[in-house]
């Protein structure tokens, strides 16, 4: 099954990059260049996801629209995309 969310990119004055995913609850990456943040953020979300749907009830949050986010100066919106097996044997 594939997941999508939008996650916040900031650069901060250090240079460094920073990634919220603003519907998935305490859901965070950073890196110092923007594809090491991109890749930080793609495993946060993953993890995040895995233990939502494993641990816990399954119910994921709703998806923000892009456009509803509320962006501070030099933020921008990128959605990142998961794919997750969730039957085990289904592809062997």
């Amino acid at each position: 099954m594939t997941f999508a969310y939008p996650v916040i990119i900031h650069k901060t004055p250090e240079n460094t990059y920073t990634a919220v995913f603003p519907d998935l609850a305490d859901c965070s990456a950073s890196g110092d260049d923007l594809n090491e943040c991109l890749e930080n953020a793609y495993h946060a979300m993953y993890n995040w996801l895995y233990v939502e749907l494993t641990e816990f009830d399954g119910h994921l949050p709703p998806i923000s629209h892009p456009e509803d986010l509320k962006l501070q100066d030099g933020d921008f919106v990128r959605n990142i995309s998961a794919i997750m097996r969730l039957t085990d044997g289904y592809d062997e």
